[in-house]
């Protein structure tokens, strides 16, 4: 087999180095990249979805091109006793679109089915036994050492359904949290596809990763049913457990004598709170894209642990979320948050609380008791 050169290997086909291979295509064609992925499409199986807010007008180059759906009339949420619609528009990119646009960007510069063996110096071996010269290189494979991180999770089972008759529901619904508190906290996420097709996912806010992926299937087809919704057809399926990270050692989790640039939740290029890698991989990839070749992995890890440290306050409220509520009551907390402005709701996503909007999502009266809050700050577990 012949070998291969490129001055740039992106290690990993999912969101954030599919939209790294994109900016370079787009901004830097000269630059011969090659994006490595070990399943045979990129993307994986999901949805990713926005807010308008979350990603910088002069960034929706990037992402416009992908989205698969849009909702201008914006969204809603609702919560025992109460009900909103926010009017801030809401998108979506589907893994079959985000595939197909990486597919036609890329051209030869795409290796699907291939896992990397060995990553050296300025090299990479594949398991078949193809070297790739590189003399930069990212890993955007997945998390790093979630051992080195305090989480809780964020773990949803999600189908699109076929319905016989139409379903009623306007716009998306990010939280709906009036359904019975189970493993945490537990809310219903709906994505309107057309008048009788409609996404349902089922999301927990848990202590624990596991997944109980057949009892939640269970759960999604008793809601169809409560709604009155009549399934022709399960026309997609996806599941995920996302960290909820509020502590940890940043150090430990990429470490400095690590020779490899990193990308995405790798390089723990998240939202701490929410697990929210979109607004995140948008920014690293634009960012990225003006960066010179040489020093990367200096460069991409002082990106990162900026990142790490602004990210204090999320995960001081992830701390108040897992150690101070009641499992069953954690949902009260999301409910007063969603009373809030939504200029705070939208920059909260986005990882852009400014100082107002940090006081005043703990001003007031907590949904918390304030000495369960305190110990949670004060003693962080092991």
């Amino acid at each position: 087999m012949a070998d291969l050169e490129c001055d740039l290997a992106i290690i990993g086909g999912g969101l954030a180095g599919g939209l790294i291979a994109l900016a370079f295509a787009e901004r830097r064609p000269g630059t011969r990249i090659l994006l490595i992925e070990q399943a045979d499409h990129v993307g994986g199986n999901h949805i990713w979805s926005f807010f308008d807010g979350d990603v910088d007008a002069r960034d929706r180059w990037l992402v416009d091109p992908l989205v698969s759906s849009r909702w201008s009339q914006g969204h809603e949420v609702r919560f025992p006793g109460y009900r909103r619609q926010l009017d801030t528009p809401y998108n979506s990119i589907a893994s079959p679109r985000f595939d197909a646009h990486v597919r036609a960007a890329l051209g030869e510069r795409l290796l699907t089915g291939a896992q990397v063996a060995t990553i050296g110096r300025q090299f990479l071996v594949l398991e078949d036994g193809r070297r790739i010269s590189a003399p930069a290189m990212i890993d955007a494979r997945g998390a790093g050492d979630l051992s080195a991180l305090r989480c809780g999770w964020q773990k949803f089972v999600g189908q699109t359904l076929r319905l016989a008759q139409p379903h009623g529901i306007e716009r998306p619904v990010i939280m709906d949290a009036t359904v019975a508190q189970i493993d945490g906290y537990r809310f219903v996420y709906l994505l309107p596809r057309d008048a009788r097709t409609i996404f349902v996912e089922d999301t927990y806010y848990s202590d624990g990763p596991a997944l109980d992926a057949a009892g939640i299937a269970e759960r999604i087809a008793a809601y169809a049913q409560a709604q009155g919704w009549q399934v022709e057809e399960i026309i997609h399926s996806e599941s995920g457990v996302l960290p909820v990270v509020h502590g940890g050692d940043f150090d430990r989790y990429w470490p400095a004598d690590d020779p490899v640039a990193r990308a995405g939740v790798k390089a723990g290029l998240f939202q701490p709170m929410t697990g929210y890698s979109l607004p995140d991989a948008v920014r690293f990839a634009t960012w990225l894209v003006e960066q010179p070749l040489k020093g990367l992995p200096a460069a991409t890890r002082t990106y990162a642990a900026a990142h790490w440290k602004k990210g204090l306050y999320y995960r001081l409220l992830g701390r108040m979320l897992f150690g101070a509520a009641v499992p069953d009551q954690r949902w009260r907390i999301f409910a007063r948050f969603y009373r809030l402005r939504p200029g705070l709701i939208q920059r909260f996503y986005a990882g852009r609380s400014t100082i107002a909007d940090r006081i005043r999502i703990l001003c007031g009266r907590p949904p918390v008791r304030i000495r369960d809050a305190m110990h949670a700050l004060l003693n962080p577990p092991a």
